[in-house]
């Protein structure tokens, strides 16, 4: 079945959408993006996605081009259209195209350009690896300082994701000052007995939506939650470590830098976490 995408108003084929080669997007990676799950046909955490891009476009002074409630609409028709059970939906939204390439931004009336399209993933929420666990190693953080801010500046981390290839594993935390920031497209976590360990929110990482659920639910279910920097070598001497993002929701990481992390299998904190998550999740699904 031909994928049917959206681009600025139009549900179009896949091999039918365009836009221009003057985009900044394109240009400049002027643009912000998220990334929505879909289980069982439902958007998860909608709402906070939503959220998180009201406040990248603001950041940036950038206008919407939709309402929060038309968004919502596009996202539930392209799922409809796609037939979607389990997968994924991109949105971008850049600062649209001006009539030629210019460091300065273009006149505030330029129609910003937004896409979104889908991935079917089935399987999502029953994926192999949160059973196996992934490997991790570390790379020197090089990105722009405005992490928070979920731009479509992804080079450094695309080049992070295959040091980890290179190196046999699966990704890359990222280290800054001694710390550990986050990994290539997710939140890194390490686990100490029943405390929870991850970075505080800054300018330094981005501002996870999965990050700020499963916080949430661990401290409902009475686990303690420290957020603070934490270097490497304290992961190394963890119980357990994870990940999570919108497409992995919360991943046992079970090596870092080719050294076994706790007893070199998902722990019983993660898998626990992983399993409230999902539940609570499917259950909040619009």
């Amino acid at each position: 079945m031909t994928r049917t995408v959206y681009v600025n108003g139009s549900y179009l084929p896949e091999d039918q959408a365009t836009i221009s080669i003057f985009d900044r997007g394109f240009l400049f990676a002027d643009g912000v993006y998220e990334v929505t799950s879909v289980l069982d046909g439902k958007l998860i955490d909608f709402g906070g996605h939503a959220a998180r891009l009201d406040r990248s476009l603001s950041e940036l002074e950038m206008a919407s081009p939709v309402t929060t409630d038309e968004l919502l609409e596009i996202h539930r028709e392209l799922v409809r259209l796609n037939e979607i059970d389990e997968g994924l939906i991109y949105l971008q939204i850049t600062r649209g195209a001006a009539a030629d390439r210019d460091f300065a931004y273009p006149a505030p009336d330029t129609p910003p350009t937004i896409v979104l399209f889908t991935q079917a993933k089935p399987g999502l929420a029953d994926s192999p690896a949160s059973k196996t666990g992934i490997k991790v190693i570390s790379i020197e953080d090089q990105r722009w300082g405005r992490r928070d801010i979920k731009t479509v500046q992804l080079l450094y981390p695309s080049m992070g994701k295959m040091m980890a290839k290179a190196a046999g594993a699966d990704d890359a935390w990222m280290v800054e000052d001694g710390a550990v920031t986050e990994g290539t497209s997710n939140n890194a976590y390490i686990v100490k007995g029943n405390t929870i360990v991850t970075r505080q929110l800054g300018n330094e990482i981005l501002h996870g939506i999965t990050r700020a659920a499963v916080l949430r639910f661990a401290r409902e279910a009475q686990m303690k939650v420290e957020e603070r920097a934490f270097t490497m070598e304290e992961a190394k001497e963890a119980d357990e470590a994870f990940i999570t993002s919108a497409s992995t929701f919360v991943m046992p990481v079970v090596e870092l830098d080719g050294q076994p992390v706790g007893t070199g299998a998902p722990g019983p904190v993660t898998a626990r976490l992983r399993e409230i998550y999902l539940d609570e999740m499917r259950k909040a699904a619009v």
